[in-house]
Formats: C-alpha cells, structure tokens, sequence
C-alpha cells in the first residue's frame, strides 16, 4: 500500500506518518524501485498501536519504548508494567490536581450565586486572590 492509503487508514496525515519513520516509531519500510514507499499490514498495526497509546496520553517518547516491548518479545513484561504504573501514577496527580481546580471553581460560582451587583463580582474577586 502506497503512503496515502496508509494514512487514509491510520487516520493520520501523510507528514505523520514521514515524522514517525524519520523518528523510529516505523521502522524498516520497504521502498519501490521508484523510491516510492511500500506498506503493509505490519505498518498498519503499528500505527493503530501508537494512535491508541496517545489516545492513552502516552508521549511519543514513551511510545518508542513501548513499541521496542512490542517488538522484542524477550523483554519482560515487567518495563511495560513499570511504564504503566509511571502513567498511572502521573494521571492520579493530574486527576487530584483538576479535582481541587473544580472545587475552587465551584466555590466562586456558589459565592456569585443571588447577587446582582456588577461591581462586586466574586468570581473575578477570585481570579484577583489566586496563588
């Protein structure tokens, strides 16, 4: 399959799909005589996988790692397991960090709440004290 296809596809544009092989994230593509790219299944997997570990949040760093675990069945499953438990551990501090942004938010909502004075709005009041 020809580059176009590919990326029609993956649902990815042709330059992503350049930028992941010039990055090792697609490696070992075959070429035509005429220089043309030439793809396969193989490379269709591949992008599927690195599509779903950024819809994972996974940085494409982070991605190459995993993708040397996919390819390399030697490795134990103990780096992907460790890489994992990193990503968790990142997402329950974002995840506590966006807790605590909506109870503050929700705070200036319920002091605005039945007021209709303009010049003293608690909510810009509370944009003026952040931290």
């Amino acid at each position: 399959m020809r580059i176009g296809a590919l990326a029609l596809a993956a649902g990815v544009s042709v330059d992503t799909l350049r930028y992941y092989e010039k990055i090792g994230l697609l490696k070992g593509v075959k070429r035509l005589q005429s220089g043309q790219r030439s793809y396969g299944p193989n490379e269709l997997a591949t992008l599927q996988f690195i599509r779903r570990a950024q819809l994972m949040n996974f940085s494409l760093k982070e991605i190459a790692e995993l993708l040397v675990l996919r390819r390399d069945s030697s490795h134990s499953q103990s780096r992907a397991q460790a890489i994992i438990h990193q990503k968790l551990a990142i997402l329950d501090g974002q995840i506590e960090q966006l807790q605590l942004l909506r109870q503050e938010l929700s705070a200036m909502v319920e002091r605005c709440e039945g007021r209709d004075n303009a010049d003293d709005c608690p909510i810009i009041d509370g944009f003026e004290q952040l931290k």
